[in-house]
């Protein structure tokens, strides 16, 4: 992926120089660092579900909260469903697009960097919105959540774009945390602890 390249050459050039000293000993810590880089930023191909109505997770990971929310009590001002995702240092980082559709919004606010696991993370941490509508009309939200160590989030779509389910429209580096909002009618196909995967998960149906 080429968001990785810089971190991986980095380690590179970082575990050539004790190998040039001869000092192998001090390489092997860089030289595993610089492969778990490379690990990290994989970029696996995935076929995505072609079901009707469905909503894929567009992160992998585990769902660690979903919750129904009532008109007022959340960033979108309206009744909603929630599906919070956290992504480890171990998640593929590559965000893929839920259900197709086209890019009504989008919404960038910086923030601070709590753990992504833990609750204030949604409210006060780095953000970026992503609002999409549904050939039906339908609206669906994600946000992208940076973490204590991820301190960058990366969109690349824009408003207007016409997007495919399981398309790839972001990533976020090194630990973070993404949320999904639905409509309230929404059937759930998921439950807290389960762990999913980016364009292939079913995470619910729209109604």
């Amino acid at each position: 992926m080429r968001e990785g390249i810089p971190f991986i050459i980095a380690g590179m050039g970082l575990t050539s120089v004790p190998l040039l000293l001869d000092w192998e000993l001090a390489a092997i810590p860089l030289a595993v660092l610089t492969l778990f880089t490379v690990y990290f930023f994989r970029d696996p191909d995935r076929t995505p579900v072609n079901e009707e109505k469905a909503v894929l997770t567009p992160a992998d990971g585990k769902v660690i909260s979903i919750e129904e929310l009532s008109k007022g009590d959340n960033r979108l001002k309206d009744r909603a469903i929630k599906i919070s995702i956290f992504m480890s240092i171990f998640s593929a980082h590559i965000n893929r697009i839920p259900i197709r559709g086209r890019i009504t919004q989008l919404s960038y606010h910086p923030g601070k960097f709590f753990s992504a696991n833990r609750d204030k993370a949604s409210l006060y941490n780095e953000h970026n919105m992503v609002t999409l509508e549904t050939n039906d009309r339908k609206k669906i939200v994600l946000v992208q959540i940076a973490g204590i160590i991820a301190r960058r989030v990366v969109c690349w779509v824009k408003k207007g774009d016409y997007v495919e389910t399981g398309q790839r429209f972001g990533l976020i580096r090194f630990g973070s945390r993404l949320e999904v909002y639905m409509p309230p009618d929404c059937r759930l196909a998921v439950t807290k602890g389960e762990r999913v995967k980016a364009g292939q998960t079913v995470i619910g149906y729209l109604g």
